[in-house]
């Protein structure tokens, strides 16, 4: 039986098909010295020979494997052991890895929950998952967002007891909405001296008390602190990127705030502070 014509040499388009690339991928292998460039026939185009295609297979069977074009090219030279690149390569994959069961463990919270609450870290996510539908809003969704990124989880789980106790609580949810709105009219037309900012702000200030006494009467804080003997535990939950300071965070986080919403932020930090500070006397009056 007569054998196919057996080619001494074939085109780029032909050696990418057999090695199962492209011809960019060629061109490229050339471009940094990785596959040296064949000869070329009389049309002037590249002629892959049987070497050249060795070469290629082996490069396309250690790029297949994960490992670098630059490792490729030291192995190939002998400039570098090959064991050295398997272990840099090794230690790429288990991060891959480790990275993918987050992302599993991740999408299979947010099945079993069933909103944007599976997608924060399981210690606030377990912390507020027998909350009523409904009770927590989406605003709150995006408030323990925030503080995840900036506190970590531990500091999102703290602020979770906040939402415990709004849900629970309907005089105190009804307090916070109207604060909420009053605050939401501090707009550029108002000025950062009115007096309506102080008395707002005590308001606000006597909330903040009384939730604060909410919490600590409904044993969350007990809870709390067993989140807190375990932060070892979680370490490894924080989010990919280090979390910035609270100080980073304000310069990058955009809130759109008033002149007038900025003044009273700070007059609500430091009546709560003097609030803190008075404690040992009277806890419960700002």
């Amino acid at each position: 039986m007569p054998l196919p014509a057996i080619p001494r040499r074939v085109k780029i388009g032909d050696a990418a098909a057999f090695a199962g690339t492209t011809p960019r991928a060629i061109r490229h292998y050339h471009a940094i010295g990785l596959l040296a460039e064949p000869e070329r026939g009389s049309d002037d185009r590249r002629r892959y020979g049987y070497d050249d295609m060795i070469r290629l297979l082996w490069i396309r069977k250690m790029a297949d494997a994960g490992i670098s074009l630059d490792d490729i090219h030291a192995a190939f030279e002998g400039t570098t052991g090959i064991e050295q690149s398997l272990a840099r390569l090794e230690e790429s994959l288990a991060s891959k890895a480790a990275a993918i069961e987050a992302q599993r463990a991740a999408v299979n919270r947010l099945r079993e929950v069933g909103s944007p609450l599976g997608l924060l870290s399981p210690l606030v996510t377990d912390r507020l998952r027998d909350l009523s539908p409904g009770a927590l809003r989406s605003a709150d969704l995006d408030t323990l967002l925030v503080t995840e990124r900036v506190f970590g989880p531990l500091g999102a789980a703290t602020q979770a007891d906040r939402f415990i106790v709004l849900a629970n609580h309907p005089e105190l949810r009804a307090e916070e909405d109207r604060l909420a709105e009053a605050e939401a009219a501090l707009d550029d037309a108002m000025s950062p001296d009115d007096p309506r900012i102080e008395d707002l702000a005590a308001q606000r200030c006597d909330h903040e008390t009384a939730l604060a006494a909410a919490i600590e009467g409904s044993g969350l804080e007990e809870a709390l602190n067993v989140l807190l003997d375990q932060e070892g535990e979680h370490t490894g939950e924080e989010e990919d990127g280090a979390r910035m300071s609270v100080m980073e965070a304000v310069g990058k986080m955009p809130y759109d705030f008033s002149p007038a919403r900025v003044r009273y932020e700070e007059r609500v930090i430091e009546l709560l502070h003097s609030a803190d500070q008075d404690s040992h006397r009277d806890p419960r009056t700002c």
